[in-house]
């Protein structure tokens, strides 16, 4: 090549240019004619649609044809894999039946610890210890680290 220290810009200006000025290759050949296109009501499933892809065919009456496609309930499916299509961004309500129960659990539950440090304070005959427990706040559930599991474990061996 002639121009092997041209600087890119300058090659592709000059192809450019080039490119402009050159006259096109090949002349467009004969002019293929618009098949008969069938009326869009007529069609159904079992229609042929390969007319209307067509690359003369207006853009708007393809889109009609495929839309009468697409329509037929076969493609209106859903299938087994449709799994996320639900809106998780609203959680579900709790119903009344669950809400009643577990009030019921929470009632229960609050009966009988409330009995259990009654009875144990009049074993011992301190009303003032049940009194004190009653106005103190509850303590915060207890989680056993791995090292208190351990050293229960050792203790237990040792008897």
């Amino acid at each position: 090549m002639a121009h092997d220290d041209d600087s890119f810009l300058n090659r592709w200006g000059r192809r450019k240019r080039e490119s402009a000025n050159a006259a096109p290759a090949t002349a467009p050949g004969p002019a293929q004619p618009l098949p008969a296109l069938p009326p869009i009501d007529g069609l159904s499933f079992d229609s042929d649609f390969e007319a209307f892809m067509h690359a003369k065919v207006d853009e708007r009456v393809r889109r009609m044809a495929l839309k009468k496609l697409f329509s037929d309930p076969r493609f209106n499916v859903m299938d087994g894999l449709d799994i996320y299509i639900g809106d998780y961004t609203q959680s579900d309500p709790m119903p009344e039946g669950m809400l009643a129960k577990i009030a019921d659990v929470y009632n229960k539950l609050a009966e009988e610890g409330a009995a259990k440090p009654e009875a144990e304070a009049a074993a011992e005959g301190g009303a003032s210890v049940a009194a004190a427990e009653e106005s103190a706040p509850p303590a915060p559930p207890h989680e056993e680290s791995p090292s208190d599991a351990a050293a229960e474990e050792d203790h237990d061996r040792r008897g």
